[in-house]
């Protein structure tokens, strides 16, 4: 008895969810001195499958397959500091390694503005 193509794409499907789960959408958090960074991805999710029976004068035959796949794909990332949560896209076409290789340096960047920002805050406040 071939297997049905509903039954493979449902197998298939059940597997996929277990990966395509919010922990992989929204990711762990990382902290990053006085800011937390939430890295956020695109689940993106693709199946097949296929069944049937055969005969031929001689033999009969049937056979049932699929296969599926799964894309992983950072779009993003939230930053969190006293409260405050902001958002920043990587953009579409840049390298997503490029981007790793640069975060501890883009990180150093946005804490010396921010500390900037608030020295300069703190300056106008006291005088």
């Amino acid at each position: 008895m071939a297997i049905a193509a509903s039954e493979i794409i449902g197998k298939l499907m059940e597997e996929l969810r277990t990966v395509a789960k919010t922990e992989t959408i929204m990711g762990k958090e990382i902290q990053v001195g006085e800011f937390t960074l939430i890295p956020v991805s695109r689940i993106s999710l693709g199946i097949g499958a296929g069944g049937g029976q055969g005969s031929d004068n001689k033999k009969t035959g049937e056979g049932g397959g699929g296969g599926g796949g799964v894309l992983v794909t950072p779009i993003a990332f939230i930053a969190i500091k006293a409260g405050e949560i902001s958002f920043h896209g990587i953009k579409r076409g840049g390298l997503v390694e490029g981007l790793f290789e640069q975060l501890p340096e883009l990180t150093e960047k946005i804490l010396a503005k921010l500390q900037e920002a608030e020295g300069k805050k703190e300056k106008t406040e006291a005088g």
